[in-house]
């Protein structure tokens, strides 16, 4: 197996691990976990690897938003408000735009560092 392949599965494997940790009624967006995973410019890519996540993966993506809260993977989960509906079954509430509140329901996986 070619090395780009391997670290490209070990990629997905680790989106996958860390999807599986967003708390019920949590959201994170794609670039928090790209950065978590120690590749700040992969958003689309941890994108691509939930999109594509196996059935026997079983993680959570309907809790990774966009970074304003946007559902945008929802097509990825059948008809139009499927994606709301979970994350709304879950706790989850919304503004008025449809947006996730993320003030209330933002999951950040790693403290950050106190600004000096």
């Amino acid at each position: 197996m070619h090395p780009d392949v391997r670290v490209a599965r070990r990629f997905q494997r680790d989106v996958y691990t860390l999807v599986r940790s967003i708390p019920v009624g949590k959201v994170t967006t794609y670039g928090t976990i790209a950065l978590a995973l120690g590749a700040p410019r992969h958003a689309r890519q941890v994108g691509q690897a939930l999109s594509g996540q196996p059935e026997y993966e079983d993680a959570p993506a309907h809790r990774v938003v966009n970074r304003s809260g946007v559902l945008t993977g929802e097509h990825a989960f059948g008809p139009p408000g499927t994606m709301r509906a979970m994350l709304e079954q879950e706790g989850v509430t919304f503004q008025e735009d449809g947006r996730v509140d993320m003030r209330r329901h933002f999951w950040e996986p790693f403290p950050l560092e106190d600004e000096p």
